[in-house]
This record gives C-alpha cells, sequence and structure tokens, in this order.
C-alpha cells in the first residue's frame, strides 16, 4: 500500500491498527494542497513506527513517532509544521517525534572490535539525545539530578522561556514517553530569569 510507505517495519513485522491510522494521516497530509511548499521534504520522510501513550493525570492521549536516525536532518527542517498539522489531525492529541538511536554495550565477550565505541552510541548520550528530541524545538537550559532520602533518583529539565507558550501544555507528554523510553523520572519547568 502507499500509505503504509509512511510508517516501515522490518521484514516480517505487520503495522498495529494505530500504525496504519497515523500512517494513511502523514499521507494525507503529504499529498494535501495546503503543504505542496513542503511536499518534496515530507516525501523523503517516513517512520519507524507509532505508539499511543496515555496520559495518567489529564486522561489525555499523545502519539509518539519513532523516525530513523539517518532522516533526522531532513526531519527538522519542516518539524514545526508537520507536528502542528498532526496534531489538528488527530484533535488536539501532542505529537512527539523521537530519533531511533542504537546503544551499544561498553564491552563485548562474543566479538573484538578493533574500534572503540562512539561516544555517541553510549547509554548516557543516547538518552540526552532523546530529551533534546522530546523537547524540540525548545531548548534544554539546564539539567539537574535530585536524588531523594530513599534513594530514588529525578531529573530535573528546565527550558527556556522563550518557548513557554508552545511546550507549557507538553509537560506531562514528555514525562510519560521519557519514562517510556529510558524508565528513569522527570520533571520539566520553565528556567527562571533572576
Amino acid at each position: 500500500r502507499i500509505m503504509a510507505a509512511k510508517i516501515r517495519k522490518p521484514a516480517g513485522k505487520k503495522l498495529t491498527e494505530f500504525e496504519e491510522k497515523v500512517a494513511l494521516e502523514v499521507h494525507n497530509l503529504v499529498n494535501s494542497q495546503s503543504n505542496e511548499d513542503i511536499k518534496s521534504q515530507l516525501d523523503e520522510i517516513w517512520f519507524a513506527g507509532a505508539l499511543q501513550l496515555k496520559l495518567k493525570d489529564s486522561g489525555r492521549d499523545s502519539i509518539l513517532l519513532f523516525l530513523p536516525y539517518r532522516l533526522l536532518a531532513k526531519y527538522r527542517s519542516v518539524q514545526v509544521r508537520l507536528v502542528r498539522e498532526l496534531e489538528k489531525k488527530f484533535s488536539g492529541q501532542h505529537v512527539v517525534v523521537i530519533a531511533q538511536r542504537t546503544i551499544l554495550p561498553a564491552k563485548s565477550r562474543s566479538k573484538s572490535t578493533s574500534q572503540p565505541r562512539p561516544r555517541s552510541r553510549t547509554l548516557v548520550a543516547v538518552q540526552d539525545a532523546q530529551l533534546e528530541d522530546l523537547v524540540q524545538p525548545g531548548e534544554i537550559v539546564g539539567k539537574r539530578t535530585r536524588v531523594k532520602q530513599d534513594g530514588s533518583k529525578l531529573l530535573q529539565v528546565f527550558l527556556d522561556p522563550k518557548d513557554q507558550n508552545t511546550l507549557e501544555t507538553k509537560f506531562e507528554t514528555f514525562e510519560t514517553a521519557y519514562r517510556l523510553l529510558t524508565g528513569k523520572e522527570a520533571k520539566f519547568s520553565f528556567q527562571l530569569s533572576e
């Protein structure tokens, strides 16, 4: 199918019903008259998967799309418009796009590698990059790790106040998606100017 080309799975895996719905909407977006000016860029973009997140506090749903890492640069040029259009299509649900990155183990016994592991493939680097992807087009201006007395950790992420109008309503989506991706708790807020 033509619409299935907008969400591509590895060989042998089928699209879920939700992924088919998202693929159809992305396909319709690409072919709509209102997006003629960015059609060439949208044609080159496809996703590797989609998840529907249930938000506990507000009871709303959010959409998490997985983008192949090699398409990230092309996606960034149309990101704001694509996300805005998808949020309209899905009746106000928040849409978050994350690039798929590979985490390599520190050392492998099974095979010897002649080259060291790149820093961009470490667990910490991948999780930091996923955090940056979550808040795009916003900007992270600070991070603090708070360790409570019971030993649990909470990552406090401070965003630039200039993005307050666009990102303030998405904090719960960011927290849920970050917990799903990394298993870590995070709290988002805006940096107060001093």
